[in-house]
């Protein structure tokens, strides 16, 4: 079998916790889809408010025991792997996983002791902005790449929709996406990571739920990446059956502009490159 990357699709969601179908659907797609390395990604519970029925339970036992039932169903036709999008505000215990999404969602403020969701609507946003940051949304730039370089220090297998701060960014309403103190901010948090033992993901899912127009991260996220001698994952961040593959192409010509020749996909063996 010729290795690509629409083979693997390994950030996904279910009804387990946000995605609006179930696993075995989500499972069903992608091998309908040609996916031959399909990877079950719920969020991790935490005690955020908007996790409140979008967040797998505290106890892991049911998601893993559907997981390992479909592993046994698409035995010698597809692999599924059992991962977790874990949350920088998880409040659980991780288990043993084949792989793990690093991602950042929420920011807790000691100060107000609420959580400030940075991808839910434009509401959190500016209530985080003015009741912590007085007014200052570089400041809450600032912040979110502080708890995205701790999440990134623990070297997770993959580290999920980098700027996602960004989602809600697209018209440039918050803040300016060129400006130094934003892009020395994340390339800090970049820098954290270790490319020798993480992935970074090219994420098409804000795009296929038309928040965006491109893929996390932004290219010069992307270039740098690649100058730091980091490898690529393509991800559709898919909440739906129809969007396992979603943007696939869109992410591989970033990744391509930014110099990648390869991306990784992620097998029962660990990961694997393929040619772009």
């Amino acid at each position: 079998m010729k290795l690509n990357a629409e083979l693997c699709s390994v950030h996904t969601h279910s009804t387990l916790c946000d995605g609006k179908n179930t696993l075995a659907e989500m499972a069903a797609a992608a091998y309908a889809a040609g996916v031959r390395y399909f990877g079950a990604s719920g969020h991790s519970h935490t005690p955020a408010p908007s996790g409140v029925g979008n967040v797998l339970d505290g106890d892991l036992s049911a998601y893993r025991a559907e997981v390992l039932r479909l592993r046994t169903e698409y035995a010698g036709r597809m692999e599924v792997l059992l991962g977790i999008e874990w949350d920088s505000q998880s409040d659980g215990v991780r288990g043993e996983v084949d792989y793990w999404i690093g991602s950042v969602h929420e920011l807790y403020s000691l100060k107000t002791g609420e959580y400030y969701c940075m991808d839910w609507n434009e509401e959190s946003l500016t209530v985080c902005r003015d009741r912590v940051c007085g007014g200052d949304f570089l400041s809450v730039a600032e912040w979110y790449y502080r708890d995205v370089a701790a999440v990134a220090r623990q070297r997770p297998t993959i580290l999920g929709h980098f700027d996602l701060i960004t989602k809600l960014n697209q018209t440039g309403a918050f803040f300016d996406e060129n400006a130094p103190r934003y892009r020395s901010a994340a390339l800090a948090a970049l820098h954290s990571a270790d490319p020798h033992s993480t992935l970074l993901e090219i994420n098409t899912g804000a795009v296929q739920r038309g928040y965006r127009k491109t893929p996390y991260p932004a290219p010069f996220l992307l270039r740098e990446w690649r100058a730091m001698g980091g490898q690529v994952i393509l991800t559709a961040d898919a909440h739906s059956a129809e969007a396992v593959l979603f943007g696939y192409d869109q992410a591989a010509e970033a990744a391509k502009t930014a110099g990648f020749t390869e991306s990784v996909i992620l097998t029962m063996n660990g990961p694997t490159s393929c040619p772009l």
